[in-house]
């Protein structure tokens, strides 16, 4: 997932695409919910846009006519390169995001697959595959047809896909990978997930073995496995067929950073289901995971939202832990993703919460409302761990401006964008995550927790707004929109004022605003110590008398001076019983106590000097 592609009417956005760039390796998570598993009985998915180079903003595509003849330029979603034309068709629905007014809802992860199925002549990639299918098409299953057509008729250009497609009344996972350079239309698997059950996908392909003969819940390409067996790829029988393996087999770098996000969802939702952690940790002998599974319990958009923020806390996988984490446990690895140590090669692993999110989503597609008001999608930017899901609805005729494109840019900063206010605060909380997340924690949970309660009361009203007039039932859903958007863009700039105030300079304020120095955590002074060993000791000075007065203390058998105010140990004298303090005089006869006066008084008034030459260089 990379760089989209923005419909826009003027030739200056046209040409900032143009110049995007190309996709990163590691992009992406999708999460499904059926209506039997969610909590009100809406379907709803998930997406991370996750790249390095892609800004973050909320697209909209109104509904139109087109005449007869009309055609459709297609830019690469990664690149912004021109691939060419298609043929428009005569009507196309509004779509807000990732949804059209229907409730349709299409999101993706890039999974790569074999390199040489991918056809540099392509005449549509993935992202206008998503957009494409939801101006055309009303339900998931239509969304599958129409993108099955276009591929087929103008040729397929982007690397392996899989989708979350849903409607109010299905959700279908489908695997996609191209045919090869010059060779139209596409390999493909697609399976409707079945009601009660969730399923998840992280830029690897989820679909191995499926059912040859369920066309009511499994579609797929009439040759996905008599090409397989043509290149050699394959050599079993039909039913023991594996997308996953013969197109884009993974290896143990995949299984981790990939399969690993799938596992933690799982892990989450489905306990009861026990799904092992060792697939994705690339045990030997390890079976793949299953493509989906029945939860625990029922599932609501803002169980979804927290699960998208997912960093495998209190799991083997925890990256809270280690000395990657530095001292304030930061869930995050700055890239690559992999390097190299002494001729072995090492990995981090990759969250589902990421510093590199563009926007991502959690959808609703609810069958008993009408589109404007049951399509909704819980819209954010940047990384999931420290956003806020703003309600966005299917029934939205302006994108609120913080959010909109053309507020700002990748390459162009402002305060009106919501995209770099939450990276201004995220960034600045990368810094000492364990002090600052915990403050940002807080505002996250209020806001939302707010949203979602005053979401029945909005929906309530627009409802009844609709029933009279849509016109007004939008109106009323445009001004929420945008009023909570513009209320968490300021709320959230000013949290970034609050947490540099509070943690300026490494200290931190108390609830009275008094400074404090909360210093490093135990355990990482600890390993300060172990990699350095005595290296920040703080020793024990000697302090010696001057050589004159020592010789002179010699001279008249005077006893040895105290050390850095320690006693010393003492030599035993003839004329008298050993000392065990050197600082206090043995009770001999006749010896005189003047000499040791003396030296006192010399120590006593140079440690008086040192201590005003101190002060005075203070």
């Amino acid at each position: 997932m990379s760089r989209p592609l923005a419909i826009t009417a003027t030739a200056a956005a046209l040409a900032g695409l143009l110049l995007a760039p190309t996709r990163p390796a590691e992009a992406c998570t999708s999460f499904i919910v059926t209506k039997g598993a969610s909590k009100d009985g809406s379907t709803m998915i998930t997406y991370a846009a996750d790249s390095h180079s892609l800004y973050g903003e909320l697209y909209y595509r109104p509904a139109a006519t087109h005449p007869p003849g009309a055609k459709k330029k297609i830019f690469d979603w990664d690149s912004g390169r021109y691939l060419g034309e298609i043929d428009e068709v005569p009507k196309t629905y509004r779509v807000v995001g990732n949804m059209n007014e229907h409730q349709l809802v299409i999101s993706e992860t890039t999974y790569g697959g074999r390199k040489s199925l991918r056809n540099p002549k392509g005449g549509i990639d993935y992202g206008s595959l998503m957009w494409t299918a939801l101006q055309r098409a009303r339900t998931a299953r239509e969304a599958i047809r129409v993108m099955i057509a276009l591929v087929d008729k103008y040729g397929y250009y982007s690397w392996g896909e899989t989708f979350s497609i849903a409607d109010p009344n299905e959700v279908w996972i489908m695997d996609l990978i191209g045919k090869g350079p010059g060779i139209k239309g596409a390999l493909w698997v697609a399976r409707r997930v079945p009601d009660g059950y969730v399923a998840a996908h992280a830029n690897q392909p989820r679909i191995h073995r499926f059912p040859l003969n369920d066309p009511k819940s499994c579609l797929y390409a009439k040759d996905v496995i008599s090409f397989a067996r043509a290149k050699g790829w394959f050599k079993g029988e039909d039913k023991k067929f594996s997308f996953a393996d013969v197109y884009a087999p993974a290896d143990c770098r995949d299984l981790r950073v990939r399969e690993g996000r799938v596992w933690a969802f799982f892990h989450r939702v489905a306990r009861k289901a026990k799904v092992p952690i060792d697939y994705a940790a690339c045990k030997p002998g390890a079976k793949p995971m299953p493509i989906w599974v029945k939860p625990d319990r029922k599932i609501g958009p803002r169980d979804l939202m927290d699960l998208m923020r997912d960093h495998f806390e209190d799991t083997p996988f925890d990256l809270r832990k280690g000395i990657g984490a530095g001292p304030w446990g930061l869930p995050y690895r700055w890239r690559p993703l992999t390097w190299k140590h002494k001729g072995n090669k090492y990995l981090n692993d990759r969250a589902t919460a990421t510093q590199q999110t563009a926007f991502g989503f959690v959808s609703q597609s609810r069958a008993w409302l009408p589109g404007a008001i049951g399509g909704l999608l819980w819209f954010s930017v940047d990384d999931a761990a420290a956003t806020v899901y703003v309600p966005m609805y299917a029934g939205l005729t302006k994108i609120p401006k913080a959010y909109a494109v053309g507020t700002g840019s990748f390459n162009k900063f402002t305060w009106e964008s919501a995209f770099w206010v939450f990276n201004w605060v995220s960034n600045w909380a990368y810094t000492r995550w364990s002090h600052m997340f915990p403050d940002i924690r807080k505002l996250q949970v209020k806001l939302e927790h707010k949203f979602v309660t005053d979401q029945p009361e909005l929906e309530k009203k627009a409802l009844a707004a609709f029933k009279q007039d849509p016109a007004r039932a939008e109106a009323l859903i445009n001004e929420y929109s945008a009023k909570a958007s513009a209320m968490v863009v300021d709320r959230w700039r000013l949290l970034g004022q609050e947490l540099l105030m509070k943690y300026l300079d490494g200290n931190r304020r108390d609830a009275k605003g008094k400074v404090e120095h909360p210093g490093y955590p135990k355990e990482w002074y600890g390993r300060i110590v172990e990699e350095r060993g005595d290296h920040y000791l703080v020793r024990k000075r000697v302090q010696t008398l001057p050589a004159r007065t020592a010789k002179k203390a010699a001279n008249q058998n005077a006893p040895d001076p105290v050390v850095s105010g320690n006693p010393v140990p003492c030599q035993p004298r003839p004329a008298m019983a050993g000392c065990r303090d050197c600082a206090t005089t043995p009770g001999t006869g006749g010896l005189s106590l003047l000499p040791l006066l003396v030296a006192l008084g010399l120590l006593l008034r140079r440690r008086t000097r040192k201590r005003g030459a101190t002060s005075a260089s203070g």
